[in-house]
């Protein structure tokens, strides 16, 4: 009966979630569509691609999944604006995190949207892939992906012939990754997730665009840089990387930057504030070495409210890795990286559902951890719960037996005690022979 109640809950769970994405789809084709491509991302299909979607959803080709994905008329950006008040409704935190990053989907050929050959974080390599910019968004309650972006290289916006067989539309421009960073960042501002701190790698922190904007909305922020980043010290600007080669070993502090799949994230760490800006809010660098490479080592700039405390701050740093989780994840479970489309629309497209798709496995694996917690608790507390005193006893048997049946319960009387006699000890004195 338990594995019913839950397979009940996880279909009446998707089925609703199918209605809040479809409600505002006027073609109810399209909406049943979307509700079965959903199911189908969730199930435990080895592949999440047209043909073995089609298969799950029962359909004779993969013609249906294709159609939904590239010609039929419903707005992904609609759908992502969902998705992110649904990720504030079970994720949302005020000390919440964005997280802005990138991953690479290995591609053939030439015609898929942005495809070229370029750098995928995913490989490690130059590989022929499109790259897409992603929000993550990390609280307490647990991480999902919030919004995404395609990236297109320049020698795409620069052939509006070939963005016009991919379905780019004329009035995407050539933009930059932290361009696009950016973009995602004010959006998610703008829908008000209630979030305090921004984290990212070199490349989006490296970018002072980002950083002012960001400073300009009293939003934290720490950010990785190179070694080769400026900043301000007590000798003038300097390189970080420079600066804090020079540092004595006594500045550096040990701390855990959050509980990895190994225990705590250990690290040695150095912090130091740059400038107090006005309103409360201040600048500083932050430099990460690791334990086990001395010569291994990262670099931040933060900005942060002067209340932050350091070790807040490193764990902010630690979130970043969040995001790395979340792609394997979302790849794995839900299909991120397996779709067969070619066209601009089609890209965001599954992009946004398979977001989707992971927000409701997120939120199902939540509220199960809750509801283990809760039970664990409960466990506890009857374990240990204390037993009645003695005096506690006696009273709830007065009330219980002496008050309805007349009977009256003798108190034991207390016995003074009984005085012993006392003997003298015996000599221990030698006797003489």
């Amino acid at each position: 009966m338990h594995y019913v109640a839950d397979a009940q809950q996880w279909a009446q769970g998707l089925g609703e979630l199918a209605w809040r994405i479809t409600r505002h789809i006027r073609r109810r084709e399209v909406g049943s569509r979307i509700a079965d491509y959903l199911q189908a991302l969730c199930a435990p299909i080895e592949r999440k691609n047209g043909w073995q979607i089609a298969e799950a959803v029962r359909d004779a080709n993969p013609y249906g999944v294709q159609h939904l994905l590239g010609r039929a008329k419903w707005d992904a950006d609609a759908v992502r604006d969902d998705l992110q008040r649904y990720a504030v409704e079970h994720f949302g935190d005020e000390d919440g995190v964005f997280v802005l990053d990138e991953t690479g989907f290995l591609k053939n050929g030439k015609k898929s949207a942005g495809v070229q050959r370029q750098y995928s974080g995913t490989a490690g390599r130059i590989q022929n892939c499109q790259n897409g910019v992603f929000l993550g968004y990390t609280t307490k309650q647990g991480s999902v992906l919030i919004d995404r972006a395609l990236y297109l290289p320049q020698s795409w916006t620069s052939d509006r012939e070939r963005c016009h067989a991919a379905g780019i539309p004329d009035e995407v421009p050539f933009r930059t990754k932290p361009q696009i960073g950016l973009e995602l960042i004010a959006r998610a501002v703008s829908a008000r997730i209630p979030m305090r701190w921004v984290v990212a790698d070199s490349v989006y922190g490296g970018d002072s665009g980002i950083r002012l904007w960001l400073q300009e909305h009293k939003i934290g922020y720490v950010l990785a840089v190179t070694g080769q980043q400026s900043v301000w010290s007590e000798h003038g600007f300097c390189r970080m990387g420079k600066y804090v080669a020079e540092l004595p070993e006594s500045n550096w502090r040990r701390l855990s930057a959050g509980d990895g799949s190994k225990g705590p994230r250990l690290y040695d760490w150095f912090f130091k504030p740059i400038v107090i800006l006005d309103e409360g809010w201040g600048r500083a660098m932050l430099a990460r070495r690791s334990i086990s490479q001395p010569k291994e080592i990262a670099y931040y700039l933060v900005h942060m409210p002067l209340t932050a405390k350091v070790e807040e701050i490193i764990r902010v740093a630690g979130s970043r890795w969040s995001i790395e989780s979340l792609f394997e994840a979302a790849k794995n479970e839900v299909g991120l990286d397996q779709y067969e489309v070619r066209s601009w629309n089609g890209w965001h497209r599954h992009m946004t559902l398979s977001m989707f798709a992971y927000a409701y496995l997120a939120t199902i694996r939540k509220n199960a951890n809750e509801e283990k917690k809760r039970r664990e608790q409960q466990r506890d507390a009857a374990l240990y719960r204390p037993r009645s005193t003695p005096l506690d006893l006696e009273a709830d048997l007065e009330l219980r037996v002496g008050s309805s049946s007349g009977f009256v319960l003798v108190g034991l009387a207390s016995c003074p005690p009984i005085p012993r006699a006392t003997s003298p000890l015996a000599s221990t004195a030698p006797t003489s022979n």
